[in-house]
């Protein structure tokens, strides 16, 4: 960590189609998630985690995150040609994706059955509300998947989209229903003072403001504090006061977090509001970690994947952010839940964009170690079915 003074910078529920649980499934639960939280416990923050912790935010009796893919023809629940708002990184069909059975698969948990979205039932039931994402473009991939979701329900509807920087809102009018989304990465604010961005860790006001009025708040964040080089969002961290280049990656997160759980504790009516945090989008950078099959030796990323992992877990290492996330929803005061999509979406290996992000030339499509994306998702695609648990949550 290096540290700048002062000086050195200028100053300024239970659902309904839940099935009856069997007495060796309800004991597994048990036991994975009694060993794995006191494993999770036991780790050093700085030591990689290559076991998946089991999460005690969330109290249900159903394991909604824990299940396995299943094939389902009646899938997609919507088609791209049907849905404009999505932005062209998202939009794999349009742009020239040649394969679509990865749109044909269903996330089935270990214990009861997912209702089926209907965006009439959204749109009923959150009459008049304001829903808002906030975070960074994974949350902008959840936003759009909700919105063609509804639509698909209501395809002659009246609608008004109002697209801006950090804000962006779609409006069902007939339902006065707002769904916005807010450009937030860290969450946490970032300045700018004399051409240098400042990555302000105990400052959320400036953010936290356009959210307050909001009926449902779903945030997001994770694959921007580990961005280096050009990627990087900031030139320097503030933090108690001082300027840093740079600091551990996850303690940075870690006091982003806490000065975001503060905010929500300290500013959201939970009589009002209800608050989701969606946990780490994987990538799919790396092979390695999913198998050695023939796809390995062509690729170095998630380029030429057509079908997901079978099983219910990933054989890869599990995100460290996740142990951060985990460790501050869990001291909050407000109700806060954790929207746990980062194992089941591990096994998603096919469902990123690759070279079919936009209209890339023949010849950065000719070389996917290096424009391949595997950090975002197709649409239609798997953040449909992170909506469809977010309406399962919020309405059963």
């Amino acid at each position: 960590m290096t540290l700048l003074s002062s000086d050195q910078f200028p100053s300024c529920h239970v659902f309904k189609s839940c099935l009856p649980f069997l007495f060796v499934a309800l004991l597994f639960q048990f036991q994975t998630g009694f060993s794995a939280l006191i494993m999770s416990l036991k780790n050093h923050p700085g030591h990689p985690q290559h076991r998946r912790p089991m999460f005690q935010t969330n109290q249900s009796t159903c394991a909604l995150f824990v299940g396995t893919w299943v094939r389902d023809d009646s899938y997609p629940l919507y088609q791209y040609s049907n849905c404009p708002i999505i932005d062209a990184e998202f939009n794999c069909q349009l742009y020239g994706r040649p394969d679509s059975d990865y749109l044909k698969y269903r996330w089935q948990p270990l214990n009861c059955v997912l209702p089926r979205f209907d965006g009439l039932v959204f749109l009923s039931k959150m009459r008049g509300k304001n829903v808002m994402f906030v975070g960074d473009s994974l949350g902008r991939n959840q936003w759009e998947s909700l919105i063609c979701m509804i639509s698909a329900s209501t395809p002659k509807m009246q609608t008004q989209i109002i697209r801006g920087d950090p804000l962006s809102t779609f409006r069902f009018l007939e339902y006065g229903l707002s769904i916005s989304f807010y450009r937030a990465p860290y969450l946490v604010d970032i300045d700018v003072v004399q051409g240098t961005r400042i990555l302000k860790l105990e400052g959320i006001d400036e953010n936290g403001n356009a959210w307050r009025m909001a009926d449902v708040l779903v945030f997001n964040t994770g694959h921007w504090w580990t961005h280096k080089g050009s990627l990087q969002g900031w030139d320097l961290i503030e933090s108690g006061g001082k300027y840093y280049k740079d600091m551990d990656r996850l303690v940075a997160m870690e006091k982003g977090l806490r000065t975001w759980s503060n905010w929500v504790d300290t500013y959201v009516d939970r009589t009002r509001t209800r608050v989701f945090f969606q946990s780490i989008s994987p990538t799919h950078y790396d092979p390695s970690e999913w198998g050695t099959g023939a796809t390995a030796t062509v690729t170095k990323n998630c380029y030429g994947e057509t079908a997901p992992m079978t099983g219910t877990t990933y054989p890869g290492t599990y995100p460290d952010q996740m142990r951060v996330v985990d460790e501050v929803i869990r001291e909050m005061h407000v109700p806060t839940y954790l929207l746990d999509i980062t194992m089941l979406s591990e096994l998603r290996k096919d469902g990123h964009p690759s070279i079919y992000s936009g209209d890339l030339s023949p010849t950065q499509r000719a070389n996917p170690d290096r424009t391949a994306d595997c950090s975002h998702w197709c649409l239609p695609g798997l953040p449909d079915t992170w909506n469809q648990l977010f309406y399962t949550v919020l309405f059963y």
